[in-house]
């Protein structure tokens, strides 16, 4: 978006932080217990606002120069009219056991959810058969997006090192199997809830266990975040990115924003 001229802000919950009000993210200041991990990995990229009511932070963020809004998990936020959703769907587990919570995994009728949506991007292989359910729903003339999640910046001494890697996400194993398929030696794993806040403690723990097995550790950038700065543990750090099947298939959603944007000022 920014090097097709537009100036995207984030709107996020700042989910497992306490602030409530609309925040603007400050990556020198503010910490996960404020605003959430997520936000922080956002504000790295571009401006990003906190906030439960994303009509307060929508509207900081327009008198702030944004002209384009990104909703971080806001597909079901019906306060702010979108232009453009994009469903996001892991390949390895598809819609789980198609049911809503808490029997399952949704948050909605698929059906439903597919009616407001103008296309989906499927992370990683589709084992689940994604493509051809949401098909049957759509159309074959439903845009499918497909990536992958790939690590990024890999360190070349990391070859010669034992890791003990751990994680606080949704799925953990996800991590795991990325540092496998890299090739790196993980001599064990540890899981934890997703957003788990790590205490002194834990840490420490973690630490001594990875020394005692002449290791280091290793983490996901979102873990990463949620690490206070104070606690001074050499802790590697795993950044990954997006890598996309097709650019083109990108270009044709940029294409439609400018169009919205030249229907907007006429």
């Amino acid at each position: 978006l920014k090097s097709k001229g537009w100036k995207p802000h984030f709107l996020t919950r700042g989910y497992g932080g306490t602030t409530t009000e609309p925040l603007l993210v400050n990556i020198e200041n503010h910490s996960s217990d404020i605003v959430g991990d997520e936000a922080l990995l956002l504000a790295e990229i571009s401006p990003t606002w906190v906030s439960s009511n994303r009509t307060k932070s929508a509207k900081l963020a327009i008198e702030n120069g944004a002209n384009i809004l990104i909703l971080d998990d806001g597909f079901q936020n019906a306060s702010i009219q979108k232009d453009l959703s994009i469903l996001v769907i892991d390949g390895e587990v598809g819609f789980g056991n198609k049911y809503l919570l808490p029997a399952g995994p949704l948050r909605e009728n698929i059906a439903k959810g597919l009616k407001r949506s103008n296309a989906a991007l499927i992370l990683g292989n589709d084992t689940k058969m994604i493509t051809d359910h949401i098909l049957k729903h759509k159309g074959k003339e439903f845009p499918m997006l497909g990536g992958s999640i790939e690590p990024a910046g890999i360190k070349p001494q990391f070859f010669e090192k034992k890791f003990v890697a751990f994680s606080g996400i949704g799925r953990p194993q996800k991590f795991f199997d990325t540092l496998d398929k890299i090739g790196l030696d993980i001599i064990r794993t540890f899981s934890f809830d997703d957003h788990h806040p790590y205490s002194r403690d834990e840490l420490i723990n973690l630490s001594t266990y990875a020394e005692r097995h002449g290791a280091e550790l290793i983490t996901t950038s979102k873990d990463r975040r949620r690490i206070n700065a104070n606690i001074k543990l050499a802790i590697n750090e795993l950044p990954i990115y997006i890598k996309w099947r097709k650019t083109s298939e990108l270009d044709k959603f940029l294409d439609y924003l400018e169009d919205i944007s030249l229907d907007t000022k006429t």
